[in-house]
């Protein structure tokens, strides 16, 4: 159980507006499209990481519809485990320090950000 509240602490979620702080250690972008209003240079040394963002299908479909969150999340699941490169780089990066993942949602309770800490912290 320690092992996985100290991994869980390694996982910053924050939007990509925030300002960066030294804890969040590595930070990946993990938005399918570029974030307005953004530069590159706002972002630093952050990767961008779209390839692990949801589908553009599956973005669509649940249109940050709350009803629609439990489906988003079984079917959001579903892509990740199909994405082993993107995956792996994150775990990589966890296993070096915290990790903050970036992304533009403005709803804090149903956002892809969510989907993929939980993923991360099940699929070990």
């Amino acid at each position: 159980m320690v092992h996985e509240t100290t991994i869980a602490m390694k996982i910053h979620l924050k939007r990509v507006y925030e300002p960066s702080s030294k804890e969040d250690g590595s930070r990946f972008l993990i938005d399918r499209v570029w974030p307005r209003g953004v530069s590159k240079k706002d972002l630093g040394s952050a990767v961008w990481l779209k390839e692990i963002a949801p589908s553009t299908e599956l973005r669509k479909w649940f249109n940050h519809d709350p009803e629609r969150w439990q489906e988003f999340r079984k079917r959001y699941f579903t892509e990740l485990r199909s994405m082993d490169v993107p995956v792996e780089t994150l775990r990589g990066a966890m296993k070096e320090g915290p990790v903050t993942l970036l992304h533009a949602a403005r709803d804090g309770e149903h956002n892809h950000a969510l989907v993929l800490r939980d993923f991360l912290l099940e699929s070990g």
